[in-house]
């Protein structure tokens, strides 16, 4: 009913910068707040920064000042530009979207992307 993609993830060194992408698509009526995961080998699923329709944003304290999320809800899309990379943001990167669905009935679901790879290392 709603597919979340992300992409953009990759191999960067340590300092450098990515952008990841993530977009929503399907049969809803809205998507409302989306949000950036990750999940580091071994370690449970964290969320890095969230943004509200609305553009209001919060971050993790670990990314604060170095990661900035943004959208744009005309193509339901979202992006996460990470600046000064670290070794400890390794991780696969997930998307989340709540999204308002009326078909069958009005509904109210968060739905997750498969996920992308960072991977900062020298």
């Amino acid at each position: 009913q709603v597919q979340v993609v992300e992409s953009g993830g990759g191999w960067v060194q340590p300092g450098g910068s990515l952008r990841l992408s993530c977009a929503a698509s399907g049969n809803f009526f809205r998507i409302n707040a989306m949000a950036w995961y990750r999940q580091a080998p071994g370690k449970q699923r964290d969320p890095v920064a969230r943004v509200s329709r609305d553009g209001i944003t919060t971050y993790a304290d670990s990314v604060e000042g170095r990661f900035t999320i943004s959208r744009d809800n005309a193509k339901n899309t979202m992006y996460l530009q990470m600046n000064s990379l670290k070794p400890e943001d390794t991780a696969v990167y997930y998307c989340a979207a709540d999204a308002t669905t009326r078909s069958p009935i009005w509904s109210f679901s968060t739905y997750w992307g498969q996920g992308t790879q960072v991977t900062v290392s020298s």
